[in-house]
């Protein structure tokens, strides 16, 4: 059972640049996971895939021995972590399940308990973007876990551009939704629009933790934030170096918003019908 929320809490978003090797990777996200837990973060967030480098630019089957299971090493090691300073993470990885392969973030509850994960539903398909070489789309839907501070989503990359994800987290009771992301060139604004817009629109916290870092052919700028239920920044974004967000938040002013805001109240799921239908055919003439 989750204990009592907590109104105050503090987000710990965690952006690193990554090599090739994966366990120096894992070393510096357990190193920053430290000092954010020193400065009290309660929910602890990583970049999309946190343990690799950027193997999605090209397609290359050695890069499959990337991938884990869910109780493999990293998390066994993030576990630890989560039980010794009764934190909550939220780790995207390179995941595997019998013979199928995700892009997935698997949340770990203070006390090192796994609760689930989000696999990616929305899979790219673009020049340094090559994701369906790798990962089938996620297949649990978007589930909402309840951690001992508060009840949260995860929304992969890409798919924060597909806002139909973060209604349904909202209208299932997320209160936090973590956007980890790999981002690079000059697409800041875009995400800055975007997750502005899911947050106010549902009267949510959205928190995009981007990568950082140059890799071969990509230049990964960070500048990780979160946005209030208001769609307001709560502070100004990270920069573009190895670094930790820290932000406040107070779970009530989510029952604010909604209150000025009655966007909720005014939906009309039964005039929505036509957003199911495929309408691809049509969008895709030119």
């Amino acid at each position: 059972m989750m204990k009592r929320e907590k109104p105050l809490l503090k987000l710990g978003g965690i952006q690193i640049s990554c090599c090739e090797e994966k366990e120096r990777n894992i070393e510096k996200a357990v190193h920053f996971t430290r000092i954010a837990i020193e400065k009290g973060a309660h929910l602890i967030c990583f970049q999309e895939l946190f343990t690799t480098h950027w193997f999605p630019r090209e397609m290359n089957k050695r890069y499959f021995s990337l991938a884990e299971n869910m109780d493999g090493p990293t998390i066994s090691r993030m576990q630890k972590l989560a039980k010794e300073y009764e934190v909550a993470l939220i780790c995207p990885i390179f995941e595997v399940e019998e013979g199928s392969f995700y892009n997935s973030a698997i949340v770990i509850d203070a006390g090192g308990e796994i609760l689930g994960s989000y696999r990616k539903i929305h899979v790219p398909q673009i020049p340094l973007w090559e994701e369906r070489y790798y990962f089938s789309p996620g297949n649990q839907g978007f589930p909402v876990f309840r951690t001992q501070f508060a009840s949260i989503g995860v929304q992969i990359c890409w798919d924060n551009f597909f806002p139909e994800g973060s209604r349904i987290l909202a209208l299932k009771g997320a209160q936090v939704i973590f956007a980890p992301t790999a981002a690079a060139f000059a697409s800041q604004r875009k995400w800055e629009a975007m997750i502005s817009s899911n947050a106010m629109a549902n009267g949510v916290y959205v928190f995009r933790i981007n990568r950082v870092g140059s890799e071969e052919k990509q230049d990964f700028y960070g500048r990780s934030f979160c946005i209030s239920p208001e769609g307001d920044y709560l502070d100004k974004p990270t920069g573009m170096k190895d670094s930790i967000a820290l932000l406040e938040i107070d779970l009530k002013q989510i029952d604010q918003a909604r209150k000025e805001w009655p966007f909720f109240k005014d939906r009309r799921p039964e005039i929505y019908k036509e957003i199911i239908q495929d309408t691809n055919t049509s969008i895709d003439k030119p």
